[in-house]
């Protein structure tokens, strides 16, 4: 796969940073501001969990939330970290990936989520 660097990155990631970090498909990446990012060759690559695997993309209309009431709506400031998966944005949520659609609350499976 090819580098998407994240430019002008000079914070360094890592244990006390004060980002969440993630374990997935094998590596550890840092969520900031809405990005995913991963520490590759000196320099950040932007970074995503690949659909797939414990990560579908799929609906999930009948998946009952426990961690919010039903008047919640992940988005921007919904106080979950957001999370980069493929082709769109989900958001932390207990150990899962939650993705917004139509009404309801997709389960996109479970994120490794390391203590830092």
């Amino acid at each position: 796969m090819a580098c998407q660097t994240h430019e002008k990155h000079e914070h360094q990631h890592g244990a006390g940073c004060g980002h969440a970090a993630i374990r997935h498909e094998g590596q550890t990446s840092y969520l900031h501001g809405g990005h995913l990012h991963r520490h590759h060759e000196g320099h950040v690559d932007e970074d995503r969990v690949a659909i797939g695997g414990a990560n579908p993309a799929n609906c999930t209309p009948n998946h009952k939330c426990d961690a919010h009431d039903g008047g919640h709506r992940h988005g921007p400031n919904c106080g979950h970290e957001a999370v980069p998966h493929g082709d769109h944005v989900d958001y932390l949520v207990g150990g899962h990936i939650h993705h917004p659609h139509g009404g309801h609350c997709d389960d996109h499976g479970p994120i490794q989520a390391i203590a830092h």
